[in-house]
């Protein structure tokens, strides 16, 4: 994954930089405000800009970069945060708004929250069982090939007759 870092403060560029590096992205640090045109050719997948610059900010890049390339993900870093500045990034396309000092745990899931969401949605195509659910439809499939025997049906499952009716009288949970 490609990831461009653009932050004028050197030491937190360079710690992000290899924290990411070795993280398996591909890494871009830009220290200078880039122009919007350099940031494009870069065509990343995700894009950390940092929100203030002596001459410019961060939300100039998103708006452009957001039309250039739907598909990328923009996450700003910032460490004068204010709801308004929040607002108007989403309202310009960033996908996250991230406050200085970052966890870099929740850093990292904001850069990855597509990949984490495509990985979820392929991984619950079915959904996730509670152990009584499990239970039940296990209780039914049994029965089902006992034909309808509960006397075996409970001999095979190793409960007591009683009890297999008790839980065959609840509604499926």
């Amino acid at each position: 994954m490609k990831l461009v870092i653009v932050d004028d403060d050197i030491a937190l560029l360079n710690a992000l930089s290899r924290r990411f590096s070795q993280r398996g992205f591909n890494v871009i640090a830009i220290s200078e405000p880039a122009t919007t045109k350099q940031l494009i050719s870069e065509n990343a997948d995700t894009y950390l800009l940092d929100l203030r610059f002596a001459s410019q900010s961060g939300l100039d890049f998103v708006a452009p970069l957001r039309q250039a390339l739907p598909a990328c993900r923009i996450v700003l870093l910032t460490g004068y945060a204010s709801i308004a500045n929040a607002v108007q990034a989403v309202k310009l396309g960033a996908d996250d708004y991230l406050t200085k000092p970052v966890d870099l745990l929740q850093l990292e899931q904001a850069l990855r929250a597509d990949i984490i969401a495509a990985t979820a949605k392929d991984n619950n195509s079915q959904p996730i069982l509670s152990p009584d659910q499990l239970e039940w439809e296990h209780i039914h499939r049994v029965l089902s090939e006992q034909d309808g025997n509960i006397s075996r049906t409970a001999e095979l499952l190793s409960m007591h007759r009683r009890t297999l009716q008790r839980k065959l009288a609840k509604h499926r949970p």
